[in-house]
Parts: structure tokens; C-alpha cells; sequence
């Protein structure tokens, strides 16, 4: 009886001989299954041992082969496996040795490269160095390997996976050695790799933790500006004839935008609402503008804000009170009676800043009551305030009539203040949270003016062939979101036929490009679209939008998440036990008191606005959950408010923590960033 011994798809196999062709042969195994095999395959035929016998006992002496011996003894040129049998073992050399020299000469590359069917040459000394090494160094990375894993099974967090934490969570190197030794050790333990890092002492700090990972995907090259001083303004600007005021919260840096009213009493009164301009000192492709557009936004967190552009640059051409500032202004023409905009101007000018206004400080003394005349008006700018806050609400009024529906604000703002306050967070500071209703007067005349001039900034641009960036919507309807482009069209959320952001140069870099286009228009007119840094059709203002999008929508996430997390440190703080909320949807409910929505099961049946009382169980700051369970239903449901400015549900569900590891049982969910409503340039919106 005849076996052969041959290759198929570089697997070695043996058995029987049933029929031999010129081309092939037919081979039936031991299994009982018949395989038709390349006669060019088949490398040794034999009569003894069986089958099984030979492959057990050549894989046993391919064990036992000296490679380097081997590679001593095979000849310089090409060569077949029995001879280095015959030259290895000894002349005689048996089909269980020539077999074993087979499988040993196909399983070490390093040493033999394969030349054909069974023919081998051997590799050259540096070669065979070089594998050898590569060999070792695969071993001792195992073993590293190894050895971390088990620290880290063991409760213990190794250096260098701790070093690389935030790669290793969110961004991983799947071959890393550091990566493979969290897998494995999560294997073994069977806990996801985040719990299992945090019990191992990878994460001393649940806010640093957050926050470094922010860092980590958003500045991964430090948050450090280079130092670049402010250009300055070359162009001769006339000096306006007003007396302007900003409305800011008492910690902004970065004021944009202030107004002026003239001619009060007259009939006809001219609105000023004035930009501050570093559009004419900060030119395309500049290394200030290079450092803006890598940044593209200033991100804003309770207690803490990482600016634009440096603040030495930004204090040269943010709109102080007693300087005369350089500004992109914009003059609306109205009828005092009626408050009809009979006609608008843009300037390139000098404004003279005679008052920083902080809404947080006036609020409660700049109130509806003072601005209508129901209550004594002793502050400055009273006469101009009354009138701002009289435009404002026609103007509200007029887009509300565009939009179909009213906007309300029956929620309020939520301010973070941290004690102690002016340095970068740790995350032990004590942590307020105070409210502040939205649609307050002074945010409201803010908020009206900044639409109306992005609005009529948007439709000059139009008017003058000059591209920008636009904010659109196509509707109302529920999912309809806010897009960005470069042609106008109707945002139906804001009531205006198109919308531009132009009016924070200091704080959102497409500001700053609309900046640049509206100063073309202002200085050449109907040719503005011959010089304009960009024009019609420009890849690269498509290229900014891209990158804008990407970068604010994960500047708002973090917000949105790292303000989840001092409200969950305010609870702690404060010790409650227990919560009122209203239901939302699907287990979720809001707080009442507090920016705050998670899920409370047993709700999943009530009417939305059912006001409830939970009982609060566990809080989590790693992954930002508040567990809770229902202690009672307090009332009746309440007709929920359906305004199209009330933010996205489920973007106040979401923390940070976002995982690319494989760790779904670390449970944080997440949502798209949400745009802000009419409020956009509200003072502290981001």
C-alpha cells in the first residue's frame, strides 16, 4: 500500500494512494475523505509508517532540529529537504527525518526562504541576524504584555498604560502593546476595560479624566499660543459720531458687539449695532489667522475657557469702554413711530466705547418695568435702552409672524460659578448653580440686534455677488436641522430669509471670514466680489465649514458634558436624596430645578410634562449618570411647551465619554450637538 505526503494551500497532509495519474493524484485521508492532489504536490511517497504515525513523528523531529545547525549545514545554493535531511541526520536519512526536515525548513523563513515545492535557499547571515533579533523582540513583548495584564487584573495600573490612557480609550492603536494588555486583562476579568483602568488607579480624577480627554482628541499639541503680536489696523478710519455701549456678562473678555442709538425724539432714528474688527488688522492666511482657523471657536465651561485667539490680541480690538475702537458698524434707519427699518449702511470706523455694561450686574435693575416706563429708569443709557428693548420686541414680533409660531423661553439659563473662581478647574471646587430666565430685556436687545444685522449683512453680501457663510433651516418640522453653506437661504427657526454669524470675529472664526467679505463690500461696493479674500464657488470656504462644523459641534459636547458634571457635583455637594422632574420621553425625565435630564424607569408610561419625584441612587461622574428610581407621581401632566427654541432632548442626556475601545457596558450615551435658537449672540452664549 503506497502513501504520499503532500502540500495543499501550504498544509501539509498524508494518506493513501487510490489513483496516480500523469497530472494528479487521487489521495484518500484517514478521515475517509478522497481529495484530488497535484502530482507537482505531492513530495514524498512511502510505504510506512502510516499516515498519522508520520506526521506525529516529523513533527516531533522538526521540534528537535537545531535550526542553526541547519542553516550551518544546508548548501549555498538551492536545495531540497531531504538533502539537508541526509546532511543533518545522516546519509540514510528516513521519510519520518526527511519529513521532519520538511515541516522545519517551511516553518522557519527567517532561516530558509521557500524556492518552490519542497526546494529551499538558505537566507544570509544578516538576514538570519536580523530575524532572530525580531524574534526576541516579539518575545519579550509578549511577555511584557503579559506581565501587564496581570497587573492590571490585579488591580494595579502599569506606567506606561497610564501614560497612554486616552489613546488606549478613544483612539487606539489596536497593535500597541499597551492597548493589548487592557484587552487581555479585560478578557480575563470579564470588566470593561474603563472600569477596570479606573479601579486599577489609571484615573485619579473623574473632571481631569474628562477634561485631558478633551484635550487629548481637540488640542493634542497643548492649548499654548505661540507668540504672535497683533497687527495693527493700517487703514485711517473716520471717528463715529456716537456714544456706544457693550452687554456682556461680567466675565467676558471678548466683546464683540456694542450699540448706539441717535436722534432720539426726532422722528428718525438711526440704530447702531457695532462689531469689533480684527478683520481689518488679521489678514487670510496670516499666521494669526492659521492660529484661528486651527482652533476655529473659543470654548466656553463653568469656570474656565480656552480663547480663540490670544488674549493679547483680543484685548487690541475688543470694544473697551474709554477707547475709541476700530468696528465694522452697521446702520439701521428707522421710523421712531412705528420702528420700520427704512434703510441700512455699513461703515468701517472708529467707535467711541463709553460704557461695558454687564447684564449680571443690571439685570435686576434694567427691567421690563424701568424700560417701559412703569418704573424709575436711574441708569445709564436709559432713554437709549428704552428704545433698543421697544425695537426688539417688533422685531421679535415681525419674525415670530415669518416662523408661524411664538418663541417662548419657559426654561431657563443655567450659570455655573465655581469657588474658588480664576484659575483652571480642578474639579474639587465648590460648585453654585443659579437661573436666569432666556428672553431676559437686556439679552433680548442684544439678541434682536445681532440677528438683525446678521441677517442684513447676509443679504447684502447676496445682493453684491460676494460668497459667505450661511446658517439655514429649511423648517420648522421636528429633525429639520440647521445647516451651513455658502449661498442664503431661509433659516425658518430664526424668521429671517437668510442668516449669516458675523457679529463674534473675536470668539467664532466663520465670523471672522463674514468679516472679511463685509469689509470688502464696505470698501469697493459693486466690485466687493473682485476683491474679496474669497470668491464665488471657493473649495476653501467649503473646507472651513467642514472643519467649523466638526470642531464647534465637539466644543459644544464637551460643554454640554462637563456642565452635567458640576451639576452632578452640585447634588453631591449639596447632599440631596431626592429630585422633582417632569417627563420627557421614554424613562427620561427633566429636572426642575436644575439643567439635568436622565432616566427614572416606571415613567415610561406617563404623559410628557407629569411632574414626579425620584429618589436619587447612585451618581457616577466617570460616565456622567445619575441613577435614580420613583418614589411618586406629584401631579396631573402638564401641556408641554413645543417651541422651536427649547434645545434638543437628547443632547442633555449625553456625557463626554464616548469609548472607541470596546466598552458599551461603560454605558454614556450621546447626541449630535445641538444649535442654539434666536438667542445665538445672546451675552455668554458660546
Amino acid at each position: 500500500m503506497t502513501y504520499a505526503l503532500f502540500d495543499e494551500a501550504g498544509k501539509f497532509q498524508a494518506g493513501r494512494v487510490m489513483s496516480d495519474a500523469e497530472s494528479s493524484v487521487q489521495v484518500e485521508l484517514d478521515s475517509g475523505k478522497r481529495i484530488k492532489v497535484k502530482a507537482a504536490n505531492v513530495l514524498l511517497r512511502f510505504e510506512k509508517p502510516a499516515p498519522a504515525e508520520l506526521l506525529a513523528a516529523a513533527q516531533r523531529l522538526a521540534q528537535e532540529i537545531d535550526l542553526d545547525l541547519a542553516w550551518e549545514f544546508a548548501p549555498a545554493d538551492e536545495f531540497g529537504f531531504a538533502d539537508l535531511a541526509r546532511d543533518y541526520f545522516n546519509a540514510h536519512a528516513g521519510i519520518d527525518q526527511q519529513a521532519g526536515a520538511l515541516f522545519a525548513l517551511f516553518d522557519a523563513p527567517h532561516y530558509f526562504r521557500r524556492a518552490g515545492k519542497g526546494r529551499f535557499r538558505k537566507a544570509s547571515e544578516e538576514t538570519v541576524k536580523a530575524a532572530l533579533l525580531g524574534i526576541e523582540r516579539k518575545k519579550q513583548l509578549a511577555a511584557q504584555i503579559e506581565a501587564w495584564a496581570v497587573e492590571i487584573a490585579a488591580g494595579q495600573c502599569p506606567p506606561p498604560v497610564r501614560e497612554q490612557l486616552y489613546r488606549i480609550l478613544f483612539k487606539p492603536d489596536k497593535n500597541a502593546p499597551e492597548y493589548k494588555a487592557v484587552v487581555e486583562a479585560a478578557r480575563r476579568t470579564q470588566r470593561s476595560p474603563l472600569d477596570l483602568l479606573q479601579t486599577a488607579g489609571a484615573i485619579d480624577s473623574p473632571y481631569q479624566f474628562h477634561w485631558r480627554r478633551f484635550l487629548f482628541e481637540q488640542f493634542p499639541h497643548g492649548t499654548g499660543f505661540p507668540a504672535l503680536a497683533a497687527p495693527a489696523i493700517k487703514d485711517e478710519l473716520p471717528l463715529a459720531a456716537v456714544q456706544a455701549f457693550s452687554i456682556d456678562d461680567s466675565h467676558t473678555t471678548e466683546i464683540d458687539d456694542a450699540l448706539s442709538v441717535q436722534g432720539l425724539g426726532s422722528g428718525a432714528v438711526t440704530f447702531g449695532v457695532h462689531i469689533a474688527a480684527p478683520g481689518l488688522a488679521i489678514t487670510p492666511d496670516s499666521a494669526l489667522d492659521k492660529l484661528a482657523r486651527s482652533r476655529l471657536s473659543t470654548v466656553y465651561m463653568p469656570g474656565w475657557k480656552l480663547t480663540m485667539l490670544p488674549d493679547e490680541v483680543v484685548q487690541t480690538y475688543t470694544l473697551t469702554a474709554g477707547r475709541d475702537c476700530p468696528a465694522v458698524s452697521v446702520y439701521f434707519t428707522l421710523d421712531e413711530a412705528s420702528l420700520e427699518v427704512r434703510g441700512s449702511e455699513t461703515r468701517l470706523e472708529r467707535v467711541p466705547i463709553v460704557s461695558n455694561l454687564r447684564h449680571d450686574q443690571l439685570d435686576s435693575v434694567i427691567t421690563e418695568a424701568s424700560l417701559t416706563g412703569q418704573a424709575a429708569a436711574d441708569y445709564a443709557h436709559a432713554a437709549e435702552l428704552a428704545f433698543a428693548f421697544r425695537l426688539a420686541q417688533a422685531l421679535k414680533a415681525r419674525r415670530e409672524v415669518v416662523r408661524g409660531k411664538p418663541e417662548t423661553f419657559n426654561r431657563p439659563d443655567y450659570n455655573f460659578k465655581l469657588d474658588p473662581h480664576g484659575a483652571e478647574p480642578t474639579g474639587s471646587e465648590r460648585v453654585s448653580i443659579t437661573t436666569r430666565q432666556r428672553g431676559a430685556p437686556l439679552d433680548l436687545i442684544v439678541a434682536e440686534a445681532m440677528i438683525l444685522a446678521n441677517s442684513t449683512w447676509g443679504g447684502w453680501l447676496a445682493e453684491l455677488g460676494v460668497p459667505g457663510i450661511y446658517r439655514s433651516q429649511a423648517s420648522l418640522m421636528p429633525g429639520v436641522k440647521v445647516r451651513m453653506g455658502t449661498r442664503p437661504a431661509p433659516h425658518a427657526g430664526m424668521g429671517v430669509p437668510q442668516y449669516t454669524w458675523a457679529t463674534s470675529p473675536l470668539r467664532r472664526y466663520v465670523d471672522l471670514v463674514n468679516q472679511w467679505q463685509i469689509i470688502a463690500c464696505a470698501r469697493h461696493g459693486r466690485t466687493a466680489a473682485l476683491a474679496a479674500a474669497f470668491k464665488p464657488k471657493d473649495a476653501a470656504l467649503f473646507s472651513i465649514i467642514s472643519g467649523f462644523d466638526a470642531a464647534y459641534g465637539a466644543y459644544n459636547d464637551f460643554q454640554h458634558g462637563i456642565e452635567r458634571f458640576w451639576t452632578l457635583r452640585w447634588i453631591e455637594q449639596n447632599e440631596w436624596r431626592e429630585i422633582d422632574a417632569a417627563v420627557m420621553k421614554d424613562g427620561l425625565v427633566r429636572a426642575l430645578t436644575l439643567p439635568l435630564v436622565f432616566r427614572v424607569p416606571g415613567t415610561e408610561g406617563f404623559a410628557r410634562g407629569t411632574h414626579v419625584r425620584a429618589r436619587i441612587t447612585g451618581i457616577d461622574l466617570l460616565t456622567l449618570d445619575l441613577h435614580a428610581q420613583l418614589l411618586q407621581r406629584l401631579d396631573e401632566p402638564v401641556t408641554p411647551d413645543d417651541s422651536a427654541a427649547d434645545v434638543d432632548e437628547e443632547a442633555e442626556t449625553s456625557g463626554p465619554l464616548t469609548l472607541a475601545i470596546d466598552v458599551a457596558e461603560a454605558g454614556a450615551e450621546t447626541a449630535a450637538p445641538v444649535d442654539r435658537p434666536a438667542g445665538d449672540d445672546a451675552p455668554g452664549a458660546p
